[in-house]
């Protein structure tokens, strides 16, 4: 019981961690999150990380979008990259929510409304390198 504890307790942190990735003001699309994430990039925290991300977003303004941060660098675009470590799979509104704060990370993970796959300690990484 403590272990499922405390990977849960993990698996939040993780989440919370990963969807804070809010811009000055709310965005709209997922287009509007990513564009966003671009003014919030820290470098310092990106020294040593290597890490390639993926998006998969349904819905109307859905779409593939991807970063590949490199040693405090950082390239992002839409698309699909090759060999990602972390993947997140949404519905376009869903993502745009929970970036927002509107749709809390953890509940949209236990509810199946987020899907992370891949490298959790990586996706965790990400919300601090774009916070």
């Amino acid at each position: 019981m403590k272990t499922i504890r405390t990977s849960l307790s993990l698996l939040s942190a993780t989440i919370v961690t990963v969807v804070s990735l809010g811009t000055a003001s709310a965005a709209s699309t997922p287009q509007e999150v990513f564009d966003g994430m671009r003014q919030s990039f820290q470098p310092n925290k990106a020294k040593g990380v290597h890490a390639r991300y993926q998006w998969e977003l349904s819905g109307p303004q859905g779409g593939q979008w991807w970063i590949d941060v490199d040693d405090g660098k950082y390239k992002m675009g839409k698309g699909k990259i090759s060999n990602p470590n972390v993947t997140f799979v949404a519905k376009d509104k869903d993502w745009v929510a929970v970036s927002n704060g509107q749709l809390g990370g953890t509940w949209a993970y236990m509810t199946g409304r987020l899907k992370i796959r891949g490298d959790q300690g990586l996706a965790k990484k990400l919300g601090q390198i774009f916070p």
